[in-house]
């Protein structure tokens, strides 16, 4: 079988030539076209609370809901939640970038194993220094800290306590479902 790769370059083409419409769950993982999860009730729920709670965090960052993020020349992912580097104004005429994110979030269902074998890897490999992922299917908040190759020197779940986000402390149960 043959693979054609493409860039972050030719999948924004794919958009303009309207081969992939702004309705298309899709994002770009080394070269290859991958269709996103639908997102259920738990999902929104559990994405609209935390960027009830992240907004505490405004004043270090711009937080960023289900917007692309291009980590590498052949890879742009949409993120639930990202918190980027201020100010806002600076991705006016560009998209942010791997080292403009201070914290990514992802948001796990039907998608968990995606989101831990595929893209936790890639946010290591991009530097990203902190990435959560909840994790829908077990009630639970995974914390990776300290990207080091294509890893986390430390990692985390926790089911209950507190879950600090820079400067910011929330009990892990209100962003559970």
């Amino acid at each position: 079988m043959i693979r054609h790769r493409f860039s972050a370059e030719d999948f924004h083409r794919m958009a303009e030539a309207g081969i992939l419409s702004e309705d298309d769950r899709v994002e770009l993982i080394r070269g290859e076209v991958v269709e996103l999860s639908p997102i259920g009730k738990r999902h929104a729920y559990v994405l609209n609370t935390l960027v009830d709670l992240l907004s505490a965090l405004r004043d270090q960052g711009v937080l960023s809901v289900q917007n692309p993020l291009v980590l590498f020349p052949d890879t742009e992912v949409y993120p639930d939640l990202a918190l980027l580097q201020p100010p806002r104004t600076q991705y006016r005429n560009r998209l942010p970038e791997a080292k403009d994110a201070l914290l990514v979030v992802e948001v796990a269902e039907t998608s968990l194993d995606h989101d831990l074998k595929v893209k936790l890897p890639l946010y290591a490999q991009a530097e990203i220094p902190e990435v959560l992922v909840v994790d829908l299917v077990r009630d639970r908040v995974h914390v990776f800290r300290k990207p080091q190759g294509a890893g986390y020197q430390e990692a985390q779940a926790l089911e209950d306590g507190e879950l600090e986000v820079l400067s910011l402390k929330v009990p892990v149960k209100e962003v559970l479902p």
